[in-house]
């Protein structure tokens, strides 16, 4: 039998493994504020389900506290924490973001939790750390209309703050990737055509995303992942990461059109509401399509996001187990 670190690398080279890798993840509203119960719930989790790797399950505010904003939890069924200030206003706010000191304060912290999840953890599995790229970041400090219009009409002030944004990301990455993790997870939010045009994100999105993912390149799995109906996945399919996480199952891009022009590993195949609202049957078969569309090769079977607190622990179980169930013959077929 492959090990975990051994199953996910055979899918990222396009080779035959045992069975396709399988990983699933959530937020944790309340474990996510401190360095102790954030390693211990995300260890448990994967210990739970025996995936094949841990996805550090951070709240996007960790980004951005530092910088000054305000949050809470108020109940969100995804486990999202809710912007209750922000610091940017004015274009004027965005000139004095700088770079932060990653080893104080919530990036301290956040890295005390890394280094306890991976002393503890099993050798052999793989854990990776969510971080949100440059654009979201400032989207968090500001808001998504006030970006976007600020983006159009004061775009020297908005790119500086993106590059102060991307120091401290890139400096993040880093410390990460020394620390023992085996790579980033980078959400990329804005590359998303209903959000910002083409040109628009090779302006401001790909440079900041690029410094961040060099920051990370000594890490062998890194991730990024699209969101929305229009994800830019053939305008990022050049990024230098190992694996594509995305919404597959309701964009206009699917696995087999995503392999086409990516050349690492692909992280879908099953629906997120499908996770909440399905049957574990159901979930069972989105599984074997995806594989059988994969040809039993490069897939990493996942949701294409963080999925609902309330999704049944049966629909949970059918997702770990899909991957277990099915016949020899489609496991590595060519």
């Amino acid at each position: 039998m492959m090990t975990k670190r051994d199953r996910i690398k055979a899918s990222i080279e396009g080779k035959a493994a045992d069975r396709s890798p399988v990983g699933f993840w959530r937020h944790w509203p309340g474990d996510d504020q401190s360095p102790g119960s954030l390693a211990g719930v995300a260890l448990a989790f994967q210990r739970r389900y025996d995936l094949d790797f841990i996805k550090l399950p951070v709240s996007s505010v960790y980004c951005v506290e530092d910088y000054g904003i305000t949050h809470a939890y108020k109940g969100s069924i995804m486990g999202d924490r809710e912007y209750l200030t922000r610091v940017v206003v004015n274009a004027g706010d965005w000139l004095k973001l700088e770079p932060l000191d990653i080893n104080r304060g919530t990036y301290g912290w956040h890295l005390e939790a890394l280094k306890s999840l991976i002393q503890d953890k099993d050798e052999h599995t793989p854990v990776i750390v969510t971080m949100f790229h440059p654009l979201a970041m400032a989207a968090y400090l500001s808001g998504d209309d006030t970006l976007i219009a600020h983006l159009r009409q004061h775009p020297s002030a908005v790119q500086a703050a993106l590059n102060a944004l991307a120091e401290t990301s890139a400096r993040f990455a880093r410390a990460c990737i020394e620390l023992g993790a085996d790579g980033i997870f980078l959400s990329a939010r804005f590359a998303s055509h209903e959000l910002l045009n083409a040109a628009e994100y090779r302006r401001f999105g790909r440079p900041a995303d690029l410094k961040v993912l060099n920051a990370a390149s000594k890490g062998w799995f890194n991730v990024l992942h699209l969101h929305g109906p229009h994800p830019m996945v053939h305008e990022l399919a050049d990024y230098p990461v190992q694996a594509l996480n995305w919404h597959d199952r309701t964009s206009d891009i699917n696995l087999k059109q995503a392999a086409g022009c990516f050349a690492g590993a692909l992280m879908g195949g099953i629906e997120q509401t499908l996770m909440a609202q399905g049957t574990p049957d159901q979930i069972a078969a989105q599984a074997r399509e995806a594989i059988a569309a994969m040809n039993g090769r490069r897939l990493i079977l996942t949701p294409g996001c963080t999925y609902s607190l309330a999704v049944p622990e049966a629909n949970l179980m059918a997702v770990r187990r899909a991957v277990e169930e099915l016949p020899e013959s489609s496991a590595g077929s060519a």
